[in-house]
């Protein structure tokens, strides 16, 4: 058979349903072996960048590969920004680009790059197909590669004299393996700690968000009553309107969930991810910590576990808590204490009926008209403090925001991926209009596959964070402003339907309605970003450190 039909039927084997792209003229083989699969559906993207980011989320959401093409040359540089998204976001995703002839070529070095080298700094694993023949083992690999914990980005380069040879090769079918679990004398050790510790804490991160190991810490936070806080990244493990739940670690420092952790004298880090902000730093002599995650700590000044749990952690968490039982001892007083006076500093500005939106009334109105395991998929900006701080995530990956490489650009696309994943929930991308304009043409492939979700555009005119960023500085408001284009008409060139929020009552019905019709929804809902200062900077650390 040709070459190319057995990458397709390597693809098959491996449960891929879709791939995402441009194809360009060195992938016309591929392309035309993928017409001929009724296992895979080819989703044409607008550009490259998009494809990448709806691959990556739909890795993340089910922890198989997503997979994407592009050609050579630009098609593949444009795959860096999301390769980079998909590798330090933990997402399995493969990435397919092409290349001109490897053995014989006439066209010089025209549009080519080194992409496998390129993609080896950004990826897990990085190859050229040399011989139709070495397709099944380069694929596995590659799959095998990208599902390993951490997960991420894995790249495959398919020259077209090798996608056109013939191969008398079979794919190779994937087999299921299991994680190591970690040893008894680390288990035991973790519950006589926590078991002596007079006041522990769970604090819960992005290594963390997988199913199996949401509901074990479920199980033990409501066996034991221990409180819990998440990082950005761990949102929704548990669910976030439980009563001890103390917070997300959206801010840097000073927040009630900080003052939390502080009361704690032994904190069990599960899921503990670098890329993340530190939610605590450590120091000689002060709390203790237990690291559980897949991985060993990465040892620095401010991180030195003195307890290490490495496997499986939804096993691992199922062996501390069969080993643990409540102690009289434990104290969670100062921790409710903490709680008490956030969830009063929560509901500050949510009944605002000022215009522009203040965020602390969006995200309220978000939350209400979201049913609990609808999934909010959010770009980069300002608002994703807000929504980590006050959007009470009720399931793992209902809350899809990138608090590692946080990248613009992303939310549309990989509200696009969950839809695909989801068709059944309410989706809804939430972009600043920077954020947005970056990927916005994807709002055609949108109406073309017959989407149904709602994309919600936060209208300030100007790149917020760093706005607010350029203020914290005490630096002149300067070089941040730019003109937006009429979101609504906008929307509508393309087929989907286009709203404007016209005062803060206005927004609530808004949102129910388009989460209510089918199709594409756009609303243009003009912000206030106005007290973020006075707000995530003097008043809550003001507040926190009076407590």
């Amino acid at each position: 058979m040709k070459a190319s039909d057995l990458f397709i039927q390597a693809l098959e084997v491996e449960g891929v349903e879709y791939v995402f792209g441009i194809p360009g003229e060195e992938n016309l083989d591929f392309l035309d072996s993928l017409s001929r699969s009724e296992k895979i559906k080819l989703i044409l993207t607008r550009h490259e960048q998009a494809a990448g980011f709806m691959a990556a989320t739909y890795g993340r959401f089910t922890g198989k590969t997503g997979v994407c093409v592009a050609t050579l040359g630009p098609g593949a540089t444009n795959f860096v920004t999301a390769a980079a998204y998909a590798q330090l976001g933990g997402m399995p995703m493969l990435m397919v680009t092409g290349q001109k002839p490897v053995k014989k070529s006439k066209q010089g070095r025209f549009q080519i790059l080194d992409v496998v080298d390129m993609m080896g700094p950004i990826t897990k694993y990085t190859q050229q197909i040399v011989a139709g023949d070495n397709i099944p083992s380069r694929i596995r690999e590659a799959f095998r590669i990208a599902e390993d914990e951490k997960p991420g980005a894995v790249h495959i380069e398919l020259p077209e004299d090798i996608a056109d040879e013939e191969t008398d090769a079979v794919p190779i079918m994937p087999q299921r393996t299991r994680r190591p679990i970690a040893e008894a004398k680390a288990i035991d050790a973790a519950v006589q700690a926590i078991s002596n510790a007079k006041s522990p804490i769970l604090v819960i991160g992005a290594g963390a968000n997988r199913k199996l190991t949401g509901r074990m810490l479920t199980e033990m936070v409501n066996d034991f009553g221990i409180p819990f806080v998440t990082t950005q990244l761990g949102k929704g493990v548990i669910d976030e309107e439980h009563e001890l739940f103390m917070g997300n670690a959206a801010l840097s420092a000073g927040d009630f969930v900080h003052r939390a952790i502080e009361a704690a004298d032994l904190i069990i880090n599960v899921g503990h991810d670098v890329i993340e902000k530190p939610p605590f730093f450590m120091t000689e002599g002060g709390t203790q910590v237990i690291h559980v995650s897949f991985n060993r700590a990465e040892v620095d000044p401010v991180y030195f576990p003195q307890i290490e749990i490495i496997g499986d952690i939804g096993n691992a968490i199922w062996q501390i808590k069969e080993g643990l039982t409540a102690s009289d001892n434990w104290d969670f007083s100062r921790m409710m204490e903490v709680k008490a006076h956030q969830t009063e500093n929560l509901k500050q500005g949510a009944d605002d009926e000022r215009f522009p939106v203040l965020p602390q009334r969006l995200v309220r109105d978000v939350r209400d008209a979201m049913p609990k395991d609808g999934i909010i998929c959010l770009d980069n900006g300002v608002y994703k403090i807000w929504f980590a701080r006050n959007y009470p995530a009720n399931e793992p990956n209902t809350v899809l925001l990138d608090n590692a490489l946080a990248t613009m650009g992303a939310g549309l696309p990989s509200a696009m991926g969950a839809y695909l994943v989801h068709p059944d929930k309410k989706i809804m991308a939430i972009c600043g209009d920077g954020g947005f304009m970056m990927n916005s043409q994807e709002l055609e492939t949108a109406v073309r596959l017959g989407m149904n979700l709602t994309v919600l555009i936060l209208n300030d005119s100007a790149y917020g964070m760093i706005r607010w960023k350029q203020a914290n500085m005490g630096l002149k408001d300067w070089g941040l402003e730019y003109n937006n284009p009429d979101f609504v008409q906008y929307a509508e060139s393309y087929g989907a339907k286009g709203h404007r929020v016209t005062s803060a009552e206005n927004l609530a019905e808004t949102l129910d309605t388009c989460l209510s019709e089918p199709g594409v929804h756009l609303i243009d809902c003009p912000v206030d970003y106005s007290e973020n200062d006075e707000i995530l900077n003097q008043r809550i650390q003001e507040i926190s450190a009076a407590i």
